[in-house]
Formats: C-alpha cells, structure tokens, sequence
C-alpha cells in the first residue's frame, strides 16, 4: 500500500470498484456506498438524504448516521441496521472496511475500503474547519481518494466562521426592534450555527422553526449542547423582537417569515459567496458558512492524503482535476448522479420510500445471514 508513490497499487482500484447506474459498487464485498438508488447491501457515509436515502435493505453506518436515519425515515431507514463505530473495522465478503471521520455533520465518515494491498477511502462529504457538533475531519494514506468537489473553484474560499458570527450578532446588536431569520438546512447546518453562536457568547433562547425541532432534538439526545431553544409556533410576535430564529432556507422568504417583526433575512451558506445567489433569494445578511472544503481545503486534503490517485464525485470536478493532475497525480471526475447540486446535502424527505430495486451485483452466498 502506498501514499506517496506515482505507481499504481498491485491491485488496480478500478477492477474491484464500479461506476454503476445505483452508485459506487464494491464488487468483492457486494455492497454499494451512498448508492443513489434502493441497493440490497449499503454503506452510508452521513445522513444527508442524497446519500442516506430510504429503502436500503442492510445498512451499515456508523452509530450516529443511523439514529439520524431513523429519525428522518422510520422503518423506510433499512430492514436491517448495523452500526460501527469510527476506528473498528468490519469484513465485508473479501473487503475490509472502518470509518473514520469526516467532520461534515454529526456522525459523518469516510468509508476506508481495503482489498488486497489496495486502500481507497471514499469520503463522502467533508470540510476541515473546527465544529462543536461532529468529530473532525481525520485524513488517511491511501492509494485512491474519492473526493467531493462542490466548491472545487478557486473562487471559494471561505472566511472563518467566527467572523460570520460575529457579523450575525452585530447585526443582532444594531437592530434591537428587529429579528434576524438564519435559513439553515435541517440537519448539520442548523446545529452548527447554533453551536457557533454559542461559543460566540449568544446566551438567550434560539428560536426555532418547526422543521428544525426534531434533529435540533436528537441531537441533544446524542450529546451536543445547544443551549436553549424554543418552538417558533403560537408566539405572539413581539416575542422575536431582538431574537434569532432558525429556519429552513424555503421558509425564510415566505408567508411564514412575514410573522416575525420586520425580519433581518440571513442565509448560512457556502454559496453565500455568490452575491448573485444572496440577491436572488432577497438575503440582507449572507453568512459564508459552509459544512464543506472550500478549495484551498481541497487542495490541502490532497496534499495530506497522499494518494496517488484522485477520483472526483461530483461538484466542481474539472478545476480539481485540473490542479491534481498538475501536481503529477492521477485524477478523474466519476460523474456520479443523484447528488444534490446545492451541495448543502438536503432533498426533499421522502414519506413513502420507494420500492427495492434489484442490486445488480448481489452474489448468492456473499455475505448471506449476516448484516452486510
């Protein structure tokens, strides 16, 4: 196995992991991971649900991502859950496979997958930067490393996240007779301001909208702090006055905004960056808070991993393979699909899960009677 070497592994990577319509299959393990579509066997990097998505039949993830799972999906989650937690290590058919973390969202991992001398670690999504909510990012030698790339320009450099903060209370401050309304998605971002907020000082009731209260919920239950925090439903409206309230980024330009008094709209996003994007969903305070690598992160992670080969996932692919190839690595966009563009890791919830569809390389005797 080798983290530093231009040769390629004794085992080329691509004879035993698969670009196939459901996802990245691993042929002698008979699993996919993140697949796009319902697979027999699953190995889920994180909750978002373009990755966790409902109607797997075994699932293994780590402890957190399943409870996520679960709170987000019910039975549709998977027949069959199996949780391993970071650092152990698991046999799948011929594959031996462990998590270790991504620093995403609570419960996040890369999936290391190792096969007759040959490592690759899929990453899922990733960022680098300090987060009260999730265990940070780890990197890992490999010989082939799966990278995300949705802010795989050089435009995307995010600024520190206790300036954005900062920006946030200030405002708060300025503007007593007013509230401020943070669109974050439901699960990960919305946490993390809060937690941000948090270790900036901020230690009055957060305000939320319902469709955060069940996450912001389990996550307590998982042993994140939030400080206190109350339902936005059936308040009069004088009770936002001065106050932060969190919502989902569809909510924050409609009807349900206009109950709140005179409301200092705010975005928490990477995209945030583009002040086009801001404009366009009438945001008077953009906040470049983003749970994913900025460039100079990607750039760097490279660096760190070691690998002499890079394959691309989906975002910004072309820059980043670019910028590899340049520094004498092997690289290649996938073209995965089914990944959210936003890359905020959010589609809609599914209520009904769809059908099972056939794993296209399930092997009889692979693996049978147990999880995965």
């Amino acid at each position: 196995m080798t983290s530093s070497s231009a040769l390629p592994p004794a085992f080329p990577p691509e004879s035993w992991i698969k670009v196939l319509p459901q996802g990245l299959y691993v042929e002698p393990g008979n699993f996919f991971v993140d697949p796009v579509r319902p697979a027999e066997r699953a190995v889920i990097t994180h909750g978002h649900a373009d990755h966790a998505r409902p109607g797997n039949i075994k699932v293994l993830a780590t402890p957190d991502t399943l409870a996520i799972m679960r709170a987000r999906y019910g039975d549709g989650a998977g027949s069959s859950l199996q949780p391993l937690p970071y650092g152990e290590r698991l046999r799948i058919g011929e594959v031996d496979v462990r998590f270790v973390p991504a620093g995403h969202v609570l419960g996040s991992a890369q999936a290391v997958l190792e096969y007759r001398g040959c490592r690759i670690v899929v990453s899922g999504d990733y960022k680098r930067r300090s987060d009260p909510t999730c265990a940070p990012f780890e990197p890992v030698p490999c010989d082939v490393f799966v990278t995300e790339a949705t802010f795989g320009l050089p435009v995307f450099r995010h600024p520190p996240d206790g300036r954005e903060i900062a920006r946030l209370l200030h405002s708060v401050e300025l503007f007593p007779e007013r509230s401020h309304v943070v669109g974050a998605y439901a699960l990960g971002k919305c946490q993390r301001v809060i937690a941000l907020i948090r270790r900036a000082g901020y230690d009055k009731p957060i305000f939320l909208h319902g469709a955060h209260i069940p996450l912001c919920n389990l996550y307590r239950e998982l042993g994140v702090d939030l400080g206190e925090l109350v339902p936005a439903t059936g308040l009069k409206k004088d009770a936002f006055v001065g106050g932060i309230v969190m919502a989902p980024p569809s909510a924050v330009a409609d009807r349900w905004a206009r109950r709140l008094p005179d409301p200092v709209i705010c975005m928490a996003s990477g995209w945030m960056t583009v002040r086009q994007r801001a404009r366009q969903r009438g945001v008077e305070l953009p906040l470049v808070i983003s749970d994913h690598a900025d460039w100079d992160e990607l750039c760097q992670t490279i660096e760190d991993v070691g690998a002499p080969e890079l394959w691309v996932t989906h975002g910004r692919e072309e820059a980043l393979v670019h910028h590899a190839t340049g520094r004498g690595i092997r690289a290649r966009a996938l073209a995965l699909v089914g990944f959210d563009e936003e890359g905020q890791g959010e589609l809609p919830d599914v209520e009904h899960p769809p059908t099972h569809d056939a794993n296209p390389g399930t092997k009889p005797g692979l693996g049978q009677g147990a999880l995965l």
